[in-house]
């Protein structure tokens, strides 16, 4: 094993794996349940599994009716039971099985929580349906009738009851809490009082029969559940094998994770099936930590629930990605349908918002720069659509281009044809002279022609542009419309002050520069503008990004540019990738290569956005990974706190989140990088430390 290897192991970033099971069920046979239970568990400890959890009642069958009160099935069921503990002193994975127990003068019916030999807990059902096809009540006891706190099953004293939590020692934060079928669908779960208790797993052992748009039903329930308690929610169904007298079984598992779906079953199988899936334990108690109403919830509903550990259990070392999706681009949606809703709801939000504030205001006039790249691209869009909205002319609208020292004629040309096709007052002002001028008071070295391409040099240019745009906004009483982009606020490339920085609505200010791209071809592409617009927009897309601040070579400015903003700072989508779990959720450097690696290491992956063509589809080493995301580290925690504390208003328009200090994001403006930077060079290797197998990636 190299210094790195650990690295590539999911656990050592905060997931942990578990596995729901979808075995063949033979009625009444608990040894022949027991052996497939067994097969199935070994298969999910090999892969990789903490825990897996099978059917309700799958030692024995949940259809079997009135033979619940068979001595002769309830005393196989245990000893079912006894062979599965047997064999688990050789699995390395919790086993969550399902069977009946007779104890005290009743029947029950039980999750039963097996590790390393032992049983570690029972817990029973809580709610019995006894409805429509469903006579539970006819066969078994409601856990709230239990009046004692522990059985003896398998020879050993055992905590039985609800109010039972699993920790598995060596695993910050894996705590399990098992409830059965019906408890779910209840207006309140027991693994509610769970997850306020701790719980960050929740398993359900499931018999529900299907019926036409019952699955939908149950993926309305895992994903409304998961994402109230902030856990993880597994749910193994019974399948094939069951009784079809009155009902028919679709084996249907599946695995939430906040209200997201990471694996689900083939349903109505003939063969027998495991799920897996990665569980990103650290995000749901980073979420849970964030989430004030989550610990108000604890606080008044919340109670001491019992906590058991299971034994000694060796802990998986994998060497793997993740067994989940890790979205290349964690704010565009891949898939078409959500792109469309995504981009609407975008543009939807950032028009309402910049109506009101103009409404608000008295103001009917926008000025707003429009350079011929992306984000000045978009903000001109939304003017556009906001004055249709307040049913005002686009005329309203007075967009000025300012070429520079280095502006080349392919991005002046977009901006002219942009605003030409948009209808908005178009104007030209050319600042080369007046920036030449304030070098000349500066006695820069550029004002006598030397070749000293500074950031003065730079920042005058971009001064120039602003503080025009704010006299002009005097002058014919509008409002500077800011342009900058969440991106670049998070690594600080704007500059400070009068600058591109500030305006006096930064309508942009929340909105990555991988959406902005996609929000301007979901434009041009479903008709929102008009033809001779939509291909000026294409054109926009196909430019390279720059700053066009330093002159090429020739001093002419050409048709491409001589700076390229990627590289200096990065590429664009992967430092949107690094902004977003970093800021969102908090993750340390490791996790967050660990998961770039995952996303961006082979082109060949599908899911891509549907939108890209192949030329825009990409791939990162781990050692560029590294580097960007060093970049990323020391731009956003060490040298641009400050211009963001201090940023215009500007609407929140995504759940990833806004830098704005009055929203999302707080920091000092004197922060050092050095603790992230330096978690990085510690714990992620430079390249592949070993070679991964291809089943895991």
């Amino acid at each position: 094993m190299t210094e790195h290897s650990s690295f590539f192991n999911p656990y050592t970033h905060g997931f942990i794996r578990v596995a729901a099971a979808v075995p063949r069920q033979y009625l009444a046979q608990p040894a022949r349940n027991a052996e497939d239970t067994i097969a199935l568990a070994r298969l999910a400890a090999d892969q990789g599994a903490i825990c897996v959890v099978f059917p309700e009642l799958g030692l024995t069958g949940y259809t079997l009716d009135d033979l619940f009160h068979q001595t002769t099935l309830l005393r196989e069921a245990e000893a079912a039971l006894e062979k599965v503990l047997k064999a688990s002193l050789s699995i390395d994975t919790i086993i969550v099985v399902g069977l009946p127990l007779r104890r005290e003068g009743a029947v029950w019916n039980c999750a039963a929580v097996c590790c390393q030999g032992e049983v570690v807990c029972v817990i029973p059902k809580t709610f019995l349906p006894t409805y429509r096809e469903f006579y539970e009540k006819r066969y078994f006891s409601s856990a709230r009738h239990a009046t004692f706190q522990s059985i003896v099953l398998a020879g050993a004293e055992t905590p039985f009851g609800t109010d039972i939590l699993v920790d598995v020692p060596g695993i910050p934060d894996c705590t399990l809490h098992a409830e059965i079928c019906e408890d779910l669908w209840a207006p309140v779960p027991p693994s509610t009082q769970a997850a306020l208790s701790g719980a960050t797993i929740l398993l359900n052992l499931s018999a529900s029969n299907i019926t036409i748009a019952k699955a939908d039903y149950r993926r309305l329930l895992g994903a409304g559940h998961s994402s109230r308690c902030l856990a993880a929610y597994v749910y193994a169904g019974a399948g094939e094998g069951e009784s079809t007298t009155d009902m028919a079984w679709d084996g249907h598992a599946m695995i939430w994770e906040n209200g997201l779906l990471q694996a689900e079953s083939r349903r109505f199988a003939r063969e027998e099936q495991l799920v897996c899936s990665d569980i990103d334990l650290q995000m749901l108690v980073n979420e849970r930590m964030r989430m004030t109403s989550f610990a108000d919830a604890t606080a008044d509903c919340g109670h001491r629930m019992r906590r058991v550990q299971i034994p000694d259990l060796r802990m998986p070392r994998l060497a793997s990605l993740p067994r989940r999706t890790v979205a290349r681009y964690p704010y565009v949606p891949a898939d078409s349908d959500r792109l469309d809703e995504r981009c609407f709801e975008a543009c939807s939000i950032q028009v309402q918002a910049l109506a009101t504030r103009l409404e608000a205001s008295g103001i009917q006039r926008i000025i707003i720069g429009v350079s011929g790249g992306l984000d000045s691209t978009h903000a001109l869009l939304v003017a556009a659509q906001t004055m249709d909205r307040l049913s005002l002319p686009r005329t309203n609208i007075h967009a000025y281009t300012m070429p520079g020292f280095a502006t080349s004629e392919r991005t002046k040309k977009n901006a002219h044809d942009l605003m030409q096709t948009l209808g908005v007052m178009a104007h030209e002002i050319d600042i080369r002279e007046a920036c030449q001028r304030v070098l000349e008071d500066l006695n820069h070295p550029a004002s006598r022609g030397e070749a000293v391409y500074d950031v003065t040099y730079e920042n005058v240019q971009a001064g120039e542009r602003t503080s025009r745009l704010f006299r002009l906004a005097n002058h014919l009483g509008g409002m500077v419309l800011g342009t900058g982009d969440l991106s670049e606020l998070a690594l600080g490339w704007a500059t400070y002050g009068v600058g591109d920085h500030m305006s006096h609505y930064a309508i942009n200010a929340s909105v990555p520069k991988t959406l902005i791209r996609r929000l301007i071809r979901w434009v041009a592409d479903t008709g929102r503008v008009s033809d001779s617009a939509a291909v000026v927009l294409r054109e926009i897309l196909s430019t390279e990004i720059s700053p066009e601040l330093v002159p090429d070579d020739s001093g002419t400015g050409g048709t491409k540019p001589s700076q390229r903003t990627e590289h200096f700072i990065g590429p664009y989508e992967l430092q949107d990738f690094n902004l977003y779990y970093t800021s969102r959720y908090g993750f340390d450097p490791a996790k967050v290569a660990y998961l770039a690696y995952t996303a961006w290491h082979d082109r060949s992956r599908g899911d891509w956005p549907s939108d890209l063509s192949a030329d825009e589809r990409h791939e990162y080493s781990l050692g560029e990974i590294k580097h960007w995301l060093s970049v990323f580290l020391k731009r956003f925690f060490g040298m641009s706190q400050f211009k963001r504390s201090c940023i215009p208003n500007g609407p929140k328009v995504g759940s990833g989140g806004s830098l704005s200090p009055r929203s999302d994001w707080r920091a000092p403006s004197d922060l050092s990088a050095a603790l992230w930077i330096g978690d990085l060079e510690r714990s992620v290797p430079d390249e592949l430390p070993m070679e991964l197998p291809a089943a895991d990636t």
